[in-house]
């Protein structure tokens, strides 16, 4: 998931009408600006310099260069000066790859004392900005606009953020997910058509025999399975009630199986159900959380969406603070503040695991298999977000909630799970009927490194809807918003 090998490529527009030595400034402020950008450890890609654009042919020429180059993932597109939109049309409508548009002035302050009309032609983004703003209204272009100075922190903070929805979207380009089997039965908001995904954001859902997997595993001898056990006491904590032998050596030859099968097809995420899993003989606990852990998306129950999406959020939030889990909303505390225990039967990412986890052994009621090994913590107190990725009758919607995780009122001495606690915003009450109302599923990705920016600036280079919940939330204005 290291991103440092991506590029976002800067890109400046002028013309000729400035004559030659302007032409030079431009390219001269526009390279300073380029390597700031580049130098700034909250931009988690390379900045590219790229030569002043002047003519419809050098932009368009540009922007097929974009489309070809495989580690440019977007673009930053700023007018230093005037630069006429018409020359824009032919590239920006060949342009495959997401682009910002920053309008800033490669100046802070104005020399008012000596400012004259040389000043003024070559610093006139406040002119040229608006003209390139408005061919990309008119084209209904999806972009992101940044106003502000290049090196004020805000500015860059918001650079950086689309950056990393741009990587996001270059992974979810080239994403392929693994699924072991089909969907629970009967369960709607998990199912989907994975053509219109696939044509949506470009990532590929196929098929595989639950066999697929038991026949990689059984190419495992011995001596990889107890490697793989001596691992996983070395990692984490086991009580002696737990220290089952027999079970950790069947959970990792899943693991090292399950590992296998994903690396060598090139898989970036996957699903599986408990309703189909002849042949384990207990469900992937521990391997989903692993695989999680080392940047693999995942989602129970065949839901291939969410275990993209969280792939996808795991690349967004590559080297920042804070983990990136699948999670469901499992059950609610309507005492005193109203709360959510987030959880699932098993598979919770151990990236947002607030203390070393406790390796445990536990009977589970459903899926008919041996007692699964799994990975038991909480998660830390903090901001984060859950979002949902929906497939509705006109089209995707990524819904988006906003909470803050707290510590659970008691010790859980009797949950064997992997858990996170939250209050959503702006209270369970509205949170929860906005999130009925939006069709928002019970899985969700959850992130306590990504920020609703982010996200937001994901579903703008994808083309979908976006419903965010959070502090400022009305139920009614919602209603309204969905009608």
């Amino acid at each position: 998931m290291n991103l440092e090998h991506l590029e976002i490529w800067f890109v400046t527009g002028s013309q000729h009408l400035y004559g030659a030595e302007a032409l030079a400034k431009v390219a001269e402020n526009s390279q300073k600006i380029a390597a700031s950008l580049d130098a700034e450890s909250a931009i988690p890609v390379k900045v590219v310099f790229k030569p002043i654009l002047t003519t419809s042919d050098e932009i368009r020429e540009l922007c097929r260069e974009a489309n070809n180059a495989k580690n440019c993932i977007g673009l930053v597109l700023w007018m230093h000066t005037f630069s006429p939109a018409k020359m824009w049309i032919a590239g920006l409508k060949s342009l495959a790859k997401p682009f910002l548009h920053l309008h800033t002035q490669f100046n802070r302050e104005l020399p008012w004392s000596t400012i004259d009309m040389d000043f003024m032609n070559l610093n006139q983004a406040a002119h040229g900005d608006r003209e390139f703003g408005f061919i990309t209204a008119r084209l209904r272009l999806p972009r992101k606009v940044v106003v502000g100075f290049w090196q004020d922190a805000a500015t860059i903070a918001e650079i950086a953020a689309w950056t990393r929805a741009a990587a996001g979207w270059n992974e979810s380009q080239n994403l392929k997910v693994a699924r072991f089997g089909d969907n629970m039965r009967d369960v709607a908001v998990t199912d989907g058509n994975k053509v219109s995904a696939e044509a949506q954001f470009g990532y590929s859902v196929n098929g595989y025999g639950i066999g697929d997997l038991v026949d990689r595993m059984n190419q495992f001898g011995d001596s990889d399975v107890d490697k793989l056990v001596a691992e996983y006491r070395d990692a984490y904590t086991i009580a002696k009630t737990h220290d089952r032998p027999d079970s950790l050596r069947n959970a990792a030859r899943i693991e090292l199986g399950l590992r296998a099968f994903l690396e060598e097809g090139g898989f970036g995420a996957f699903t599986d159900t408990f309703q189909d899993l002849h042949g384990l003989d207990q469900l992937p606990g521990i391997a989903a959380q692993r695989l999680m852990a080392d940047g693999y998306g995942f989602a129970g129950e065949g839901d291939w969406k969410t275990a993209a999406l969280v792939r996808i959020m795991k690349v967004m939030a590559s080297g920042m603070h804070g983990g990136t889990s699948f999670m469901e909303d499992y059950t609610y505390d309507f005492s005193g503040t109203p709360k959510v225990l987030g959880s699932h039967m098993l598979e919770i990412c151990p990236s947002i695991a607030a203390e070393r986890p406790s390796l445990e052994v536990h009977p589970l009621g459903i899926g008919g298999k041996a007692d699964p090994v799994r990975l038991v913590f909480t998660a830390p107190s903090g901001p984060a977000v859950v979002a949902s990725l929906v497939e509705m009758s006109h089209g995707y919607r990524l819904v988006v909630n906003e909470i803050d995780v707290i510590q659970p009122d008691e010790a859980l001495p009797n949950l064997p799970v992997a858990r996170a606690v939250w209050l959503p915003k702006p209270s369970l009450k509205v949170a929860a009927a906005a999130w009925i109302y939006a069709g928002g599923a019970h899985h969700t990705g959850f992130s306590q490194a990504l920020t609703t920016e982010h996200l937001e600036d994901f579903a703008e280079i994808a083309g979908i809807e976006l419903l965010v919940i959070d502090a400022d939330t009305r139920l009614r204005e919602l209603r309204q918003q969905l009608r």
